[in-house]
């Protein structure tokens, strides 16, 4: 299982450090206005319902049913999943359509602040040309369910890097020669935007290709043979989705607060945009990785009754999410301003839009380690096709999210949006932890990562010291122009520091890790 959680997390890790340099580019040529809003917003729509219909509630009911039917020699796996394909094409086909028609309400639902303004046009033509993207990727979503569940995680984790590779390409081939868009009005910004846009649904088709490729190499047929119809497996299958779909779209709706708030201030949107980049480095390395693989571990280990076996993986992913996790929250929250200034601020990003972002981004830390152990909580749920009660704790957190994010956003402003979605996420964890606290011994953690908890915390605290005093030491290096050096030393002597510390007090085990590469 760990080494599961590496293979997905380094090539997740690739692929943000590929979206930290495209980001890095919309900054530059883009910055905070109109066309940047308009962009993040169109993009956010696509990923909004990708993660309401894949991979949030299709996946969560999807991969139990299927990794069942996997331990089962009478049971064709692989023909539930060529209907879950056939269905799936149907629906999102006729939902993108939908979409498509009714994107001036969709925009307007995501940031009515934009209305009366060039941004709303702009979103609207934007999310036109991106909503493709949702058949695409959800489809490529279901296929990495089927590689995941057969304990093949290379080609559903890369698949990810292709969408920022094409964002790079488009956007480098458009600053050598901007010709390539006519535009009738060649607004530098405007051009880029297009560029950018234009390569939301061809990224999607690449990583479709991409594994349905590698499924097509493993043996699996997942094209379908037939027209969709409603079979037993499918009944059950949104018997089980139906209440994860609606949890998935209480936290969608978070993020529509979020929105909404920070769209009634200018820049707001690019500056939230540009924090949660940042914070989703970490939370995406592990929290995806944990999503990943710990549910199909799970689901397996509760069909065979491995009670004992339960418990250890759920244990390991809560150590393995701690270990990355809260030295990633503390690093965040003691040099926010230098990270977002070396990596953002240039060109139209300027040093009024970093201070922003960088209050943002401390928000957003503090939240960190809730939005991963989220993660390895909700699996041990989603493994028993329970999907009802993480919905009942999701409408809680959408209560906290929003009662937050409007309540206070006279009062602090734009940070509401950003804070009501960390306290939501404090409150979706708390309710987790003592609803998995009837399910007995399997969702108690075990001595070992009791222990190694508190030690991570006292580790990360150490570093955190140790990378505040090295920030310091280091602004000559920032002011003279050699400032990416200057962060590449400063992340260097925080990752030596915390694993050095880390290993003395006893909260890592290098020679653990390096066993149970080997074992894997």
């Amino acid at each position: 299982m760990i080494k599961g959680f590496l293979t997905v997390g380094s090539w997740t890790l690739l692929s943000r450090v590929l979206g930290f340099v495209r980001d890095i580019l919309i900054a530059r040529f883009l910055g905070t206005g109109a066309a940047a809003e308009a962009f993040f917003v169109a993009f956010s729509l696509p990923n909004m319902f990708r993660r309401f219909f894949a991979e949030g509630a299709f996946n969560m009911a999807f991969v139990p049913l299927y990794a069942k039917k996997l331990e089962d020699p009478d049971e064709d796996a692989d023909a539930f999943a060529r209907d879950a394909v056939a269905m799936m094409v149907v629906v999102l086909t006729a939902f993108t359509v939908l979409g498509i028609v009714f994107m001036p309400a969709l925009v307007l639902a995501m940031a009515s602040g934009f209305v009366e303004d060039a941004r709303f046009t702009l979103a609207v033509t934007y999310g036109r040309i991106a909503f493709p993207y949702i058949l695409l990727i959800s489809l490529g979503a279901l296929v990495c369910g089927v590689l995941n569940a057969n304990g093949r995680f290379l080609a559903a984790a890369a698949a990810p890097a292709l969408l920022n590779i094409a964002f790079i390409v488009a956007l480098t081939l458009v600053a050598l020669n901007p010709s390539l868009i006519p535009l009738a009005t060649p607004v530098p910004e405007l051009i880029y935007g297009e560029a950018l846009i234009w390569t939301v649904p061809f990224g999607g088709a690449l990583q479709l290709g991409l594994v349905l490729w590698a499924a097509h190499r493993a043996g699996h047929r997942l094209i379908p043979r037939r027209l969709p119809r409603i079979t037993p497996e499918l009944k059950r299958l949104a018997v089980i989705a139906a209440p994860a779909a609606l949890a998935g779209g209480v936290v969608q709706v978070n993020m529509l607060v979020g929105r909404q708030v920070a769209s009634y201030f200018d820049g707001a949107v690019a500056w939230l945009s540009y924090a949660d980049r940042l914070y989703q480095l970490p939370l995406g390395v592990v929290g995806i990785a944990i999503g990943v693989v710990l549910l199909p571990d799970l689901s397996r280990r509760v069909r065979s009754g491995d009670t004992q076996g339960q418990r250890n993986a759920y244990s390991r992913a809560a150590e393995f999410s701690l270990l990355l996790t809260v030295p990633s929250a503390v690093a965040l929250l003691v040099v926010p301003g230098t990270l977002v200034s070396v990596l953002f601020e240039r060109g139209a990003f300027d040093a009024d839009d970093t201070a922003h972002t960088a209050l943002a981004l401390m928000i957003y830390a503090l939240g960190l380690p809730a939005f991963v152990l989220q993660k390895v909580l909700q699996p041990l749920f989603f493994a028993r096709e329970d999907t009802r009660t993480p919905l009942r704790y999701a409408l809680v957190s959408l209560v906290v999210n929003a009662g937050v994010a409007i309540g206070l956003a006279p009062f602090i402003g734009f940070a509401a949006a950003a804070l009501g979605t960390t306290l939501a996420a404090w409150a979706m964890v708390l309710l987790l932890w003592l609803g998995v606290r009837g399910m007995g011994e399997v969702a108690r953690l075990d001595d070992r990562a009791r222990r190694r908890a508190g030690r991570i915390v006292m580790a990360s605290l150490a570093m955190g010291v140790v990378v505040w005093a090295a920030n310091v030491a280091l602004a000559p290096l920032f002011s003279v122009g050699l400032s990416g050096v200057a962060l590449l030393i400063l992340v260097a002597t925080g990752a030596v520091a915390y694993f050095a510390i880390g290993q003395g007090i006893g909260a890592l085990r290098l020679a653990e890790l390096r066993g149970a590469l080997r074992r894997g």
